[in-house]
């Protein structure tokens, strides 16, 4: 019996469109409407959806206001600049769209997009009979790098719209020297993040904080030995195990300022992203609204996918 596997794309959606707003130019269209973060927006939808074929696509958006994690530190992201009006101006016209293609869109109050991505991924698997399904997120930053595993990669912007890099478990561990996924988190715990305001350990560098997790494995194995002044625990520098010791509370206020949430109660089926199914003429209708007439010419690139067979030579893109 021929065995399959599905694909099943997961849109990191805000920030896509973040990328895209401030990569392109302001385009405009001949009545004046800004639409420069819609175009990159599907020029990348575009591109993953020729090149990776996916059954499945769902598009996730951050919900307006505050999270749990401002809860947890009322100065998370506070130090981010404002986002422009003009962008957020966009964001209706990209929903428009992704309905008309039929893309199933998810947003929670109170959680960010990467909650609602890490609860899809892991929900994913466990929503269907097929054997196999492959996540693959797509996004603008490489926050959800955490969430890879046999299962789950990342397609992430490295440069504007056009330069795309894939993670899986071996890129993730080339690019944080021998981390696993499963530590980023610790790693940004330890670290900090400026991009997300997440204070870390302050004196704890990127080199210092991977030594640390290479070692110890987790942040909480880190601390455990520290407690009890293990011989491995002896070995860290005299300055180093000091600043541990006295920002301990914030390392795990970082921690989980850091983890994705995996289990966001939605309701979620796999059935309604099936791709492919979308009406073309409202689709050319749509965009020729937008003036996207180079999109139009590339419609005939976003059929449904047909059937791989897991022993096919050009199944696997990884």
């Amino acid at each position: 019996m021929e065995s399959k596997e599905k694909r099943f794309i997961i849109i990191d959606s805000n920030s896509i469109i973040h990328r895209a707003f401030h990569a392109l130019p302001p385009l405009t269209t001949k009545k004046g409407e800004l639409v420069n973060a819609t175009y990159g927006f599907l020029l990348v939808f575009f591109k993953i959806i020729r090149e990776l074929q996916p059954e499945f696509v769902a598009a996730v958006f951050d919900y307006p206001g505050s999270t749990f994690r401002h809860k947890k530190f009322k100065e998370y992201k506070a130090t981010r600049p404002p986002v422009p009006k003009e962008l957020y101006q966009q964001i209706p016209q990209i929903k428009e769209i992704l309905k008309l293609f039929r893309v199933p869109i998810f947003e929670k109050e109170g959680f960010e997009a990467d909650d609602i991505i890490g609860t899809i991924a892991s929900l994913a698997p466990k929503k269907q009979i097929i054997p196999k399904i492959e996540n693959v997120i797509l996004s603008g930053d490489l926050d959800t790098l955490q969430l890879i595993n046999p299962q789950t990669k990342v397609y992430a912007l490295r440069k504007g719209v056009k330069d795309t890099v894939l993670y899986d478990e071996k890129r993730v561990s080339e690019k944080y020297q021998g981390l696993k996924p499963g530590q980023l988190d610790d790693f940004r715990a330890l670290r900090g993040d400026p991009s997300d305001n997440i204070p870390g350990v302050k004196g704890i560098g990127e080199k210092t904080a991977i030594n640390l997790l290479k070692e110890f494995g987790s942040l909480e194995q880190l601390f455990k030995e520290l407690e009890i002044e293990s011989q491995k625990a002896t070995k860290i520098k005299l300055k180093t195990r000091e600043l541990l010791i006295q920002q301990k509370e914030q390392a795990f206020l970082s921690k989980a300022l850091a983890e994705i949430e995996r289990n966001v109660p939605f309701d979620f089926k796999l059935k309604d992203c099936h791709w492919g199914e979308f009406n073309k003429e409202k689709i050319i209708d749509i965009l020729e609204k937008f003036e996207f007439q180079t999109l139009i010419k590339r419609l005939p690139e976003m059929k449904k996918p047909e059937p791989k067979n897991l022993m096919g030579e050009n199944l696997r893109l990884w």
